[in-house]
């Protein structure tokens, strides 16, 4: 059971192989969602069951409530001192599709080193009916905002066998910026098969588009493959998630400008191995993929499956970044570690290399860590198979499925010091002292515990190395250093951390955060920002000027799986997935022959009004 939390725990899984260029054959047994067993299907992300055809196109959403009333269709674009950053007006979806063509989630962003004017967001976009990748900027420092038109319809098909090869759909984004100004785009774009269409074709890959000169206004058509894998027939047998990106913008840095894409495949076998691709060449190349995880004595349970590429062979959630002096770390979830019951905790992990992405040395342990509670027991049978944030007290409104995964950074003025921050449902302020305790594992493999919605809570965990990534200080979650300071996180959920360092050494750490006004018994959330000039002792700023309701977009389900934060020595920029745009309808008995259509707001299963997903941002100033 613990071999599938890591086998199928979040995100856009697309069918892939390793190889750069792969040819599949109508004999081979395919791998894709409709074969996953039923323990993995329960696993499947939101993301993954509505891309790749866990459900029928027409019931993916359930409909708001009846209860329907007249509303004005308008175009927000601020929240107090919050600024919109996708710039779309919200579409009027048939409710029975709430999210398709409406939602953006899952957010990342980055600052030009060069000008802090110049400001990049991505996030997966839904408002064309399928997922893409969209992009956003802004050239004066967050205040306003533009949408970018990323160039993914299709790219060369060379790949493919044919002259061009056109992609339904695509997601999982993330951004970052050269030393010289040019702006690059992670993009993960797949066809999503027979489950949904009648073309069987699984085909997929991950680009990388760049841009420059316009400072992420526009970027390079086609897009340059990292991978890309030709499945015409249908017949995969890898699937691959969770792809970030990032640039080694140090001028000092050997390996100066060099581009890192990171990523899981799960493969048939039943193992899920970290690797990493890079270009030297600002994107228009990319390297073999180069193996990440492998052996290491700290994986000491490989669950009796094949270890091909080494006992860690069950990993998630893999995030790259540079130090000054060019070296890469890649950081990772790990579920290879050794626990007997009634205890559930996982390990983060972290590797490294020294010669621009082409050898990693073996994993080191950053800290022990107990993921997210079993949505399904403690939130009335909601989102079975998956993990959630259970809201304190009666009601059930926070279903949407999430996960604790790591996000490092390294602090330019002391090159040695290496931070990870990640999330745990046991922490010094939630263990069994106050009446919370690991309980197991559920029949689908995710985590049990006493004290759920009552004592229970998350927190931002934090990770030290002095000695450039060799060791971490504290790896036990009861003792370990926390982010999550304020007395009012004690005993509230904190969850989907960004972490970066400005300039001159200030860590920064974002957040979703439940400690204000009655959010963690409603499941309503804000963004939190904590800085610190010593990575130990924390201020705390909130961002956002409102609390945001839970999700309802997707059934309430699927809210995303990551949020990101950037930095300049004097602003950060947190930037989320907001929900308090209401969302929208075609008011029913509207649009005939003899009645005009009309714009309607509803409530919904799990809040009071159903709400859109748009992306939003303020800039907190670093003191």
């Amino acid at each position: 059971m613990r071999r599938t939390i890591a086998f199928l725990a979040a995100g856009t899984l697309v069918a892939l192989s390793l190889n750069v260029v792969t040819g599949s054959t109508a004999a081979a047994a395919p791998f894709g969602y409709a074969q996953l067993n039923s323990i993995q299907k329960r696993l499947a992300s939101g993301l993954l069951t509505s891309e790749l055809g866990g459900a029928p196109a027409a019931a993916r959403q359930a409909a708001p409530a009846t209860q329907f009333k007249s509303a004005t269709a308008t175009c927000t674009d601020h929240f107090g001192s919050n600024v919109k950053v996708n710039q779309n007006c919200l579409n009027l979806t048939d409710p029975d599709l709430q999210g398709r063509a409406q939602a953006q989630n899952e957010t990342w962003v980055a600052v030009d080193p060069n000008n802090a004017n110049h400001v990049i967001s991505s996030y997966n976009d839904y408002r064309r009916g399928d997922g893409t990748c969209g992009v956003s900027y802004s050239q004066d420092a967050g205040r306003t905002w533009a949408d970018s038109t990323t160039p993914n319809g299709f790219t060369r098909g060379t790949a493919f066998g044919a002259a061009r090869q056109y992609w339904q759909a695509g997601g999982d984004t993330s951004v970052a910026w050269d030393s010289r100004g040019n702006a690059y785009l992670s993009c993960q774009t797949f066809l999503r098969g027979a489950g949904v269409t009648s073309n069987p074709d699984q085909s997929s890959a991950f680009y990388v588009y760049r841009s420059t000169g316009t400072n992420g206004a526009s970027f390079n058509f086609p897009g340059r493959p990292v991978v890309e894998h030709n499945d015409v027939a249908g017949a995969g047998n890898f699937l691959l998630d969770k792809q970030l990106l990032t640039v080694d913008n140090s001028r000092t840095s050997a390996f100066r400008d060099r581009v890192y894409v990171t990523w899981t495949t799960f493969a048939e076998d039943g193992t899920g191995y970290i690797y990493e691709a890079y270009s030297a060449d600002y994107g228009e190349t990319f390297s073999a993929p180069v193996l990440v995880s492998s052996n290491s004595a700290l994986c000491d349970n490989t669950f009796g499956l094949p270890t091909p590429q080494g006992t860690c062979n069950e990993n998630q959630f893999s995030q790259p970044f540079t130090a000054p002096d060019g070296t890469l770390y890649v950081t990772y979830a790990n579920f290879n570690n050794a626990v007997v019951a009634p205890e559930n905790r996982n390990q983060m992990l972290l590797s490294k290399s020294t010669d621009g992405g082409v050898t990693f040395s073996p994993p080191v342990r950053v800290g022990y860590y107990n993921d997210l509670p079993d949505c399904a027991t403690y939130q009335n049978g909601a989102d079975p198979g998956r993990a959630c944030i259970p809201e304190k007290g009666p009601s059930f409104n926070s279903i949407f499925r999430a996960t604790n995964y790591p996000v490092g950074a390294v602090d330019p003025t002391h090159p040695n010091r290496v931070v990870v921050t990640y999330g745990s449902y046991i922490n010094r302020n939630s263990n069994e002292t106050t009446g919370c305790a690991p309980a197991g594992f559920s029949a689908a493999g995710t985590n049990l515990y006493t004290g759920v919605k009552t004592t229970c809570n998350n927190d931002i965990l934090l990770g030290v190395s002095t000695n450039g990534g060799a060791s971490f200080a504290n790896t036990e979650p009861r003792t370990a250093p926390v982010v999550t300071t304020a007395s009012g996180q004690a005993r509230s959920d904190q969850f989907w951390q960004g972490t970066a360092y400005t300039p001159n050494g200030a860590l920064v750490v974002s957040y979703y955060d439940r400690q204000y006004g009655s959010d963690n018994n409603t499941g309503f959330s804000d963004i939190t920002v904590s800085q610190s000039r010593n990575a130990s002792t924390f201020r705390h700023d909130r961002a956002t000027s409102s609390s945001m309701p839970p999700p309802t977009q997707f059934n309430g389900t699927f809210y995303g799986d990551y949020a990101a934060v950037a930095v300049t020595n004097h602003t950060a920029y947190p930037v989320w997935s907001d929900t308090r745009p209401v969302d929208l309808f075609l008011c029913p008995g509207t649009g005939t022959t003899t009645t005009p259509p009309a714009v309607c707001q509803s409530g919904a299963t799990n809040a009071s009004v159903a709400n859109d997903q748009d992306i939003y941002t303020v800039g907190v100033a670093i003191r």
